[in-house]
């Protein structure tokens, strides 16, 4: 049996330390070649044999460079050069109504452009952690996250905390309906 040299023990150990479960971002160069090779064609047979072709490789060399760089970069600046590529992009959303909707991607949130032409924008505070929405240059703030993990949100103008878990949505629709729950199929 050959021993293992230092060299190779401290690169394992180093890797064990470095790589155990922790990992963090979009990868969202991986997705958006997976997104872009899934939908290349109509055919779903073609988009599977070419998958299968350059997929290995394309695949290979785009989690790399997630995992390597843009993931580390998205790590420690708080955002993916990547997932940046959206902002000012614009998707046609069919909402609950049948009705198509114009959604913007801003550097803060979203436009939303409904079909009679009515603009309301969805914020991202940075320094608070909260969402609130703007429309005809009234804000309002409808979340924001708390410290401990629970949002503190505000229903009926009023501001009141919730469990981000099955019981907090519940406890959150409740409140909202003013403790009148509806059951819809």
């Amino acid at each position: 049996m050959k021993k293992i040299s230092l060299k190779v023990a401290t690169c394992l150990l180093a890797g064990c330390f470095l790589l155990s479960s922790c990992y963090v971002g979009k990868f969202a160069l991986f997705n958006s070649y997976a997104k872009w090779q899934t939908n290349m064609t109509s055919n779903k047979f073609v988009n599977a044999i070419v998958g299968f072709i350059i997929g290995p490789i394309v695949g290979g060399v785009c989690m790399l460079a997630d995992v390597v760089v843009l993931n580390s970069i998205e790590f420690w600046s708080g955002s993916n050069p990547v997932a940046a590529n959206n902002i000012g992009k614009t998707q046609q959303v069919m909402g609950k109504d049948g009705r198509y909707y114009a959604v913007t991607t801003l550097k803060n949130g979203y436009e939303v452009k409904s079909p009679t032409g009515e603009i309301t924008n969805f914020i991202h505070n940075d320094a608070n952690d909260s969402w609130s929405v703007e429309q005809d240059g009234v804000v309002k703030e409808l979340f924001r996250f708390n410290a401990d993990g629970s949002i503190q949100a505000n229903i009926n103008g009023e501001q009141k905390d919730f469990t981000l878990n099955e019981a907090g949505v519940y406890n959150a629709r409740m409140a909202a309906n003013n403790d009148v729950f509806f059951a819809m199929n």
